[in-house]
């Protein structure tokens, strides 16, 4: 008889925020591939996320949420849980970028980014985990972390403390859920094709500057992120609580 994979998600519920586009849709699709049924969640409509996962033979449903707005998070567990009976997987990936120098950046940008990037995220966490051990049962959280975990970058004052806050939380978080069965891990993306990353690719000399300075010598797509957070959120993975993996197509390296 031959050996279940590792990596299979049958079976598995994911709720993956921030799904409309880009990263999200990435990873996304690919739980739903691995066999998981995924909940879409955004702010923006899911209608070609969920196109995409039917078209592919997956399961998936749709949840509209606003990370911007005071409990949020808990409810978007709960909604999801409803949608799709408990949930074993939970991929923390909305986010969004303001882009100022450190001079003239606002608090309102600041306010924003952070609670959508780190106040949500952390909020997701702990209901997500609530709802897992309340019924006895273990779970994988992925946090989508950045480079700008490990650099500063440059006019990126609250995505870079957000990202560097999501770091830290996965670990804290690892230290106290491993021994209840809740993984914690975070992957770090490098330049990857999003709505994020448009203005530098659409800048030539950002855009050259970047390429320069990756050894595959390519931007990454949504599809690279998507395989490693199959992994983080598969048996395969089973072992690991508080890493923060780095997809950068060897950025950190050069």
């Amino acid at each position: 008889m031959r050996t279940p994979s590792p990596f299979d998600l049958t079976g598995r519920t994911a709720l993956v925020t921030g799904a409309n586009t880009g990263i999200g849709q990435g990873i996304a699709l690919a739980l739903a591939e691995a066999g998981a049924t995924v909940v879409a969640a955004g702010r923006s409509g899911m209608s070609e996320t969920l196109a995409l996962i039917e078209g592919s033979g997956g399961k998936a449903q749709a949840l509209g949420v606003d990370l911007q707005q005071d409990g949020a998070a808990a409810r978007a567990i709960e909604e999801a849980q409803a949608l799709v009976g408990p949930l074993d997987i939970l991929i923390n990936n909305a986010g969004i970028i303001r882009r100022a120098d450190a001079l003239d950046f606002g608090e309102a940008d600041w306010d924003e980014v952070m609670n959508v990037n780190l106040k949500a995220g952390f909020f997701l966490a702990q209901a997500f985990a609530k709802a897992a051990l309340a019924r006895q049962r273990g779970g994988r959280i992925v946090n989508i972390a950045s480079l700008l975990s490990f650099q500063g970058g440059i006019r990126v004052a609250s995505y870079t403390a957000s990202k560097s806050g999501l770091a830290g939380l996965t670990k804290l978080l690892a230290c106290e859920w491993a021994a209840k069965g809740i993984n914690v891990n975070a992957i770090a993306p490098g330049y990857i094709e999003s709505n994020n990353t448009q203005a530098l690719r659409e800048d030539p000399d950002r855009n050259s500057a970047i390429l320069a300075r990756i050894p595959a010598g390519r931007w990454g797509k949504p599809s690279d992120i998507g395989g490693a957070a199959v992994f983080l959120a598969s048996d395969a993975a089973a072992y690991m609580h508080g890493a923060i993996i780095p997809v950068d197509g060897g950025w950190l390296a050069r």
